[in-house]
């Protein structure tokens, strides 16, 4: 069970982009412009708001406030608020969930999968997975705001 749970927290969000990649690639131009301005965007936006949320907020990780605790993998021992796989985990699967429902309803699943996995493998508390939610959403949110900000201006674009 902790090879699932390994696996789930450290490598399963890089899953998420590549799906992210392969709907991109199946999408028109004018989305594809749309969805990657929206990526680079959310991207950008989510570290900008995990920089700032730690800053405000500090929450030893687990296998720091309780040295019997330990980690299923090696981690360092900075501050774990909020969870930056998580955060950029949702941000990412609801940028998708714009272009494909089903895909990005599942991307959401696994998304929430990572995060549950990173607090049973002791390297996050579940205020540090909500916090990540919490900002995927605003960044998400910010991202599709600036891409309608930008291809509202083309002349050649049609709002939606």
């Amino acid at each position: 069970m902790d090879s699932i749970i390994v696996a789930t927290a450290q490598y399963v969000p890089f899953l998420i982009p590549l799906v992210g990649l392969l709907v991109w690639l199946q999408l028109e131009r004018r989305d594809k412009v749309a969805l990657a301005i929206r990526g680079v965007v959310g991207l950008i936006v989510a570290l900008a708001l995990v920089k700032v949320f730690g800053h405000l907020h500090t929450d030893p990780r687990p296998f720091v406030t309780d040295p019997t605790v330990k980690p299923l993998f090696p981690h360092s021992a900075d501050n774990g608020f909020p969870s930056d796989h998580t955060s950029l985990a949702f941000t990412a699967s609801l940028l998708v969930l714009a272009y494909r429902r089903r895909v990005g309803i599942a991307l959401l699943v696994v998304s929430l999968l990572v995060g549950l996995a990173r607090v049973a493998a002791h390297v996050h508390h579940l205020q540090d997975i909500i916090g990540g939610i919490v900002i995927g959403v605003l960044a998400a949110m910010a991202a599709v705001y600036v891409e309608r900000l930008i291809t509202s201006r083309r002349p050649d674009r049609v709002r939606r």
